[in-house]
């Protein structure tokens, strides 16, 4: 092994690094996290942190989870794609007030330039985007109205899903009271009705043509024996299918309110009250066919976030977690 020829020491040695003792001076000395918290920007940086100079015509607004559960509010700029200068406001919390308070720090000579912003069904969302940026188009993420009808699939297959449960248990117990052994009958594919429709779940997440074989037949035989299941999954791709259309706005309002008339046929509760929540924002769903903007990027910054914090096995300092993020896409 070579040695440094004046303490002996081998050269291994000048490259062995404390990394509990190099975190602590970057934090105090090489990231210039104690210069800003001394600044009056530092101040309320885990309160808000907004930067006027990233604003642009096509934002996106959306909450995401720091630390312990607990919720922010970001703002990004669409155009900046998820790198530098793409996050416009960090605000502790999701209450419209606060959230407005923060984002009033911005001029609103920049907060009248913005054209549309994207958003989920949150009413406190709409609230913020309605003071805050009152010349720009609200237009709801077409993804969370998809969620929304597959959960509402999801729903019936798990109450069919209990009843299965139910009766084989009941199955059970007269076996063993009648003194025999129990055997679960079981359909051409080898599952149990129980073992179905848990394993036919992802199926019904996916549109026919992403099936697997597996999955294709497992969807088959679900949507044949549950003929109620076959109409909502129905009912859920055809949402779908408005969505991924190129169609005017007066074309898709036209196959929304014919898609609000099956719903009623239809009778299902869930899909009922999801109609009525989109009959309320219909005017913010249509702005979606006007540019086909989603609020892919605030999910994107999520998953940014999420794998940032991942690396740095989780956050215990949240005033200096938002530092480096503000650092990094800011």
């Amino acid at each position: 092994m070579d040695r440094y020829p004046i303490t002996g020491r081998s050269l291994e040695w000048f490259f062995e690094i404390d990394g509990d003792l190099f975190e602590r001076q970057y934090k105090r000395h090489l990231s210039g996290y104690r210069q800003c918290k001394d600044t009056s920007e530092g101040l309320h940086a885990e309160r808000w942190c907004v930067f006027p100079q990233n604003i642009g015509p096509h934002l996106s607004i959306d909450e995401t989870s720091l630390s312990r559960g607990e919720l922010y509010t970001i703002v990004t700029n669409k155009e900046a794609r998820g790198r530098k200068n793409s996050i416009v406001a960090i605000v502790l919390g999701t209450e419209a007030e606060t959230v407005i308070h923060a984002l009033r720090q911005i001029k609103s000579e920049l907060r009248n330039k913005v054209t549309e912003i994207t958003l989920d069904l949150s009413e406190s969302m709409h609230k913020i985007c309605r003071m805050a940026f009152p010349r720009a188009s609200r237009v709801i993420d077409r993804f969370h109205l998809q969620r929304l009808a597959l959960d509402a699939v999801q729903e019936i297959r798990i109450k069919h899903r209990w009843d299965a449960i139910n009766a084989e248990t009941d199955a059970k117990e007269n076996a063993r009271l009648e003194g025999r052994g129990y055997v679960a009958e079981r359909l051409e594919n080898g599952d149990t009705l129980k073992e179905l429709l848990a394993r036919g779940r992802y199926a019904l997440f996916k549109s026919p043509e992403k099936w697997t074989d597996s999955q294709q037949q497992r969807a088959d035989m679900l949507l044949r024996l549950y003929p109620d299941l076959k109409e909502a999954y129905c009912l859920s791709q055809n949402l779908r299918a408005i969505s991924n259309k190129r169609s005017t706005k007066d074309s898709a309002r036209l196959n929304l309110a014919r898609w609000y008339n099956r719903v009623d046929e239809a009778g299902f509760k869930s899909f009922n009250t999801i109609a009525a929540t989109f009959y309320e924002h219909s005017d913010e769903i249509l702005n979606f066919f006007d540019n086909r903007s989603t609020n892919a990027s605030a999910e994107s910054m999520n998953s940014k976030i999420k794998a940032f914090r991942a690396k740095l096995h989780g956050v215990n300092d949240t005033k200096f977690f938002i530092f480096r993020l503000c650092k990094i896409y800011a």
